[in-house]
């Protein structure tokens, strides 16, 4: 078992799969600064483990299908692309992945399809994220070396490996969003199955075929939303009730996330953790107060029947009344983040003295997790209360 435990969690099974994936490094060495291989192209350097202060991402089309990422220190790390099929699958799978597809599809799901299953979906995510951020700052294992692996994502490799929060996501999302409908909305149960299998399991590849997690850390991810997934979902219907109607709910809501962001686990280097964490924390807070406040001001549902996920209902007035819905409501979201942003920098800047442009300041702790924290909850909040007022407004309902 050790063994198997030692081979999942090592480089190699990492790279033999983005190589039958057609994913190759531009030379064997690989090595920074090396002589240009057969194909023109000049190596990266090892782009290797948690703690280095990673340049952006910068990925280009070379010739003879060859292509760059920018590594620690400037080092340009080259890759060859021998099949276009896995490479924008997989690409596009690692998307569905990012916290900004989470953070438009549940407000989607909350808007257009149902306020319960939004509110399990969102209430699940926050849990799972935390417990894996978490997780990967306690455990400090190393991501997949680099060589043998080609590494795609350079800025995650900032952060450590074990779990891959990616997969906990997908698992989490796909499965809660499957579970939360399958006895309210009339389609195949294996259909439903098989979508939530398909979109999580896709996620979890692209992270082996991007480079940034080795199998380990893939299925150990997974596992833990299943794990968290079985033990809260006896529990949905009490926590979803408590957090409704309890006088106590919006100070749970703000202090609890609040507390576990400012006692989140030091590292000595900064790492992007404990900022997702906070802007995820800080949305499901945001979320979780504005779901209160409907309760208690009882506000106009969204749910009908020509919105149910019956598919054949799907009419053309249908569609371009969700879309309304989903671009009206992402155009007041990046209103309010962008608004907040500047406003709670502002303050913090000014009290704590520091240039708004200053970006060591800003990653300090002090002023990391209260800028990040206020201006995500304020979307959180928007997106739940402002942003159905004003589908009101418009006769979106």
């Amino acid at each position: 078992m050790s063994r198997l435990l030692g081979t999942l969690r090592g480089s190699q099974p990492v790279a033999r799969f983005q190589r039958s994936c057609g994913l190759f490094p531009a030379n064997k060495e690989g090595g920074c600064g090396s002589e240009p291989s057969a194909e023109g192209a000049r190596d990266g350097g090892a782009c290797n483990g948690a703690g280095a202060l990673r340049s952006p991402a910068a990925t280009r089309g070379v010739p003879n299908g060859v292509r760059s990422g920018r590594g620690p220190k400037g080092c340009t790390q080259k890759y060859i692309v021998k099949n276009y099929f896995y490479y924008y699958l997989f690409k596009f799978s690692a998307a569905l992945g990012e916290e900004i597809f989470y953070i438009t599809f549940l407000p989607f799901t909350y808007w257009n399809i149902d306020h319960s299953v939004a509110r399990r979906m969102i209430i699940i995510w926050s849990i799972v994220m935390y417990i894996g951020q978490v997780s990967k700052d306690i455990l400090k294992w190393p991501r997949p070396l680099s060589p043998p692996v080609v590494k795609l994502e350079i800025r995650a490799d900032a952060e450590y490996g074990m779990p891959s929060t990616h997969a906990m996501a997908a698992t989490a999302i796909s499965f809660s969003f499957f579970i939360a409908t399958m006895n309210h909305y009339k389609y195949p149960f294996e259909l439903g199955l098989a979508a939530a299998f398909v979109f999580s399991t896709l996620v979890c590849l692209s992270r082996l075929y991007t480079g940034m997690h080795t199998v380990l850390d893939v299925i150990g991810g997974a596992l833990i939303s299943a794990v968290l997934l079985v033990l809260l979902y006896p529990a949905w219907d009490t926590i979803d009730h408590l957090l409704l109607t309890s006088p106590f709910s919006p100070l749970i809501s703000i202090i609890v996330p609040l507390v576990l962001c400012y006692n989140y686990p030091k590292l000595d280097y900064y790492s992007p953790t404990r900022g997702d964490t906070t802007t995820i924390l800080g949305a499901g807070a945001g979320a979780t107060v504005g779901f209160w406040l409907n309760n208690q001001l009882a506000a106009a549902s969204y749910a009908g029947e020509d919105f149910h996920l019956r598919l054949p209902l799907l009419t053309s007035k249908t569609a371009v009344v969700m879309l309304a819905r989903f671009l009206v409501g992402i155009l007041l979201i990046l209103l309010t983040r962008r608004l907040m942003k500047s406003v709670v920098l502002g303050v913090l800047a000014y009290h704590y003295q520091f240039p708004v442009a200053d970006l060591a300041a800003r990653r300090r702790l002090e002023v990391e997790v209260p800028y990040k924290f206020i201006t995500y909850s304020s979307v959180g909040f928007s997106a739940t209360v402002i942003v159905p007022l004003l589908h009101g407004l418009l006769g979106l309902m």
